[in-house]
């Protein structure tokens, strides 16, 4: 039975791999013709090649490295702050509709407000460190991650809650028990839609006087027509926020082994 079975997984994992190789090689291929053909103008689009050579560089001198470290650093803390809250909220707004209604309105008068817009004034109160960078990040990631989960609590069967109630059950076990198991899938969505918005937030963030990470050396390199090295940033960047989805959804699918969403 196990050796019947060897070749049906060989062909879960080739089908599961599958396309996304086939992807890959297909976007490697039209960047290279693209490159090729002069689309842009002469070597305002670098091949593949170029790129991998501009990494490497930036890699040997720490340019790269020094950069990532700054990037994930304030990606990571901005993200933090903001899901956290962003989580903390949105329960208890989903679960509590009278707060719901003294929020809601709120929420939804600053959700159409860009972290960029708010980059200026953000630096004029907070200067131009660290702390300024985590809360325009935080801020991006707060207002999605808290839409997603106040809306998975909100839709919680009310039925789930009146039974929980009835059997004397008490509030803070109705919350590990009942609320978090049934909103846990909303609340990875959110996660998964917080991560890619802080990396979004963090091109904005770096705009506002950094020193160093991914968004000012494109910046920098922008000035001096480095399309090579801003090419090997947008890459970064692009990667920074697949393996950021890519394990949010892993370790949700491995904690939330009830759900089939």
């Amino acid at each position: 039975m196990a050796r019947a079975a060897a070749p049906s997984v060989r062909r879960g994992k080739t089908a599961s791999t599958g396309p996304p190789l086939v992807s890959a090689g297909l976007l490697l291929l039209l960047w290279w013709a693209a490159a090729r053909a002069g689309v842009l103008g002469d070597g305002l689009v670098p091949t593949p090649w170029q790129t991998l050579k501009a990494a490497h560089a930036m890699w040997a001198d720490g340019t790269l490295a020094a950069d990532l470290r700054a990037s994930l650093a304030r990606a990571g803390q901005g993200f933090a702050y903001g899901a956290t809250a962003g989580v903390a909220l949105g329960f208890l707004t989903g679960h509590r509709p009278r707060v719901a209604a003294l929020v809601s309105p709120v929420m939804s008068f600053l959700r159409p407000i860009p972290a960029i817009a708010l980059v200026p004034l953000i630096t004029a109160w907070f200067g131009i460190g660290e702390q300024a960078k985590h809360l325009v990040i935080a801020y991006a990631v707060f207002l999605a991650v808290w839409l997603y989960v106040h809306d998975g609590v909100a839709r919680i069967p009310a039925d789930y809650r009146r039974a929980a109630r009835t059997l004397g059950v008490p509030a803070w076990r109705r919350l590990t028990e009942v609320l978090l198991p049934a909103a846990a899938p909303s609340v990875v969505t959110a996660l998964r839609h917080g991560a890619g918005l802080a990396f979004l937030a963090l091109v904005a963030a770096e705009l506002g006087g950094a020193q160093s990470g991914i968004a000012y050396r494109l910046q920098v390199d922008g000035q001096f027509l480095r399309t090579d090295h801003m090419f090997v940033g947008i890459i970064e960047l692009g990667l920074l926020g697949l393996a950021a989805d890519a394990l949010i959804a892993l370790t949700g699918r491995r904690l939330i082994h009830w759900s089939t969403s």
